[in-house]
């Protein structure tokens, strides 16, 4: 298929962009918005050299995406041991994610911008046999030189919206040109799957890498240790909140039980923790070494790579980002593999389907705002309805793994 005029025209732009693209880095990296000792990987200068034979490249842009790569990462070092693997993201919280969630040996590089110049440099050094995308990543100049190098692609738990496909539909051959550069497409969800097909693309059987991965992984030490310290007291865990969360869910939470909170992004712990203390509450912040104690009303778990712990910690689990309108919820299957009952406010339109299975096999409470105080009574003083609530969820979490096993035998056929 030839390339559309647009898509030289964006080229020959991002060419001129290059130009500046070192001061515009090294200005987000003093707003914390990139890593200014690694600003050459940006700019497609690798920081580490290539390992010898076959590699795989997989790229996930940002914390959710990276962290579900993580089981095709330790399925492909599993089957294929002599594979050299890179995972690449494009943010701070995701590098920081995947240096404590990589198995040793895997190398981390932050992706280069959609620069010719950057590409080629990137290209040039690692040299992969096959890329393996997690979501939505299209980036023109970075698919186009992946297919001039011979490197195979997979698009895996492919997700487009409805307002995406509209503004692709007016692009549709550059959609096209860029939806060919993949040898292999696996949507998340029946409604991206048709979005695909109607952008012309020829998408394989659904895989969701989110409902598919690994339980969180928890220190056991630290576990056993916290265990101790929260014996005899309930335990409450706000996780994935944003702002407004915090307020509504401390309001809510029943006098007595621990409530622990771990914000989307740690960096706002701080706030967090003093806006709770204005109102009088007793609070402890794990990122400034503060302990978790039976003496304090709250806990802000600002740090990132813990959550798995205080899932494990948890009698119930509050999912945020889906009680006011906007952010769209947050994934109820990490609780779900872990054996948690969870509430989530009504605004999940991220995980629609994920809620609506769950509703009907009892697994998970939907709460408004004003019945979330409620809500969360009712499973801290009925056990056995949260048992049995959180029995469901990890059942259902688990009938997940087919469809995993599935899209991996398609993946695997494009192994080196």
């Amino acid at each position: 298929m030839s390339r559309p005029l647009a898509l030289s025209i964006y080229g020959a732009a991002m060419g001129l962009f290059e130009g500046v693209a070192p001061t515009l880095l090294k200005r987000r990296a003093r707003r914390g918005k990139e890593d200014p000792a690694r600003i050459g990987e940006r700019l497609g200068r690798a920081s580490a050299p290539r390992p010898e034979g076959p590699l795989v490249w997989l790229h996930g842009v940002s914390v959710g995406e990276s962290a579900s790569l993580l089981p095709l990462v330790e399925r492909i070092r599993q089957e294929r041991p002599d594979i050299a693997l890179l995972v690449t993201s494009g943010t701070i919280t995701s590098a920081a994610l995947l240096k404590k969630r990589l198995p040793q040996g895997v190398i981390h590089q932050f992706v280069p911008i959609d620069g010719p110049k950057a590409v080629a440099r990137f290209f040039d050094h690692w040299r992969p046999s096959l890329g393996i995308f997690a979501e939505s990543e299209l980036w023109p100049n970075l698919l186009l030189a992946a297919r001039g190098k011979g490197c195979r692609m997979a698009l895996v738990s492919a997700r487009i919206t409805g307002h995406t496909a509209k503004a692709w539909a007016k692009r549709r051959a550059i959609a096209q040109v860029l939806l060919g550069s993949f040898d292999l497409i696996l949507p998340q969800d029946d409604a991206s799957a048709q979005r695909l097909r109607d952008l012309g693309a020829a998408p394989g059987p659904e895989l969701n890498l989110k409902y598919a991965a690994a339980p969180l992984p928890a220190d056991p030490a630290e576990l056993g240790r916290l265990r101790m310290i929260a014996a005899g007291r309930k335990l409450v865990l706000a996780a994935s909140t944003h702002p407004g969360d915090e307020m509504l869910i401390a309001d809510a939470c029943p006098k007595g039980p621990m409530l622990v909170i771990a914000p989307r992004h740690p960096s706002r712990g701080r706030d967090i923790a003093e806006a709770l203390a204005a109102r009088g509450r007793t609070v402890g912040r794990r990122a400034a070494g503060e302990q978790l104690s039976n003496s304090a009303d709250i806990y802000v778990a600002d740090t990132l790579g813990e959550l798995g712990l205080f899932y494990r910690l948890a009698d119930v689990v509050v999912m945020g980002g889906a009680f006011s309108p906007g952010i769209g919820g947050h994934n109820p299957l990490e609780p779900a593999r872990l054996g948690k009952a969870v509430i989530s406010g009504s605004s999940a339109f991220n995980f629609n389907d994920v809620y609506r299975d769950l509703e009907q096999v009892d697994a998970t409470l939907i709460a408004e705002p004003d019945a979330l105080s409620s809500a969360i009574a009712a499973l801290l003083a009925d056990p056995a309805t949260a048992k049995a609530m959180a029995a469901a969820a990890e059942t259902y979490a688990q009938s997940h793994a087919a469809a995993f096993e599935a899209g991996w035998a398609l993946i695997r056929e494009l192994l080196p």
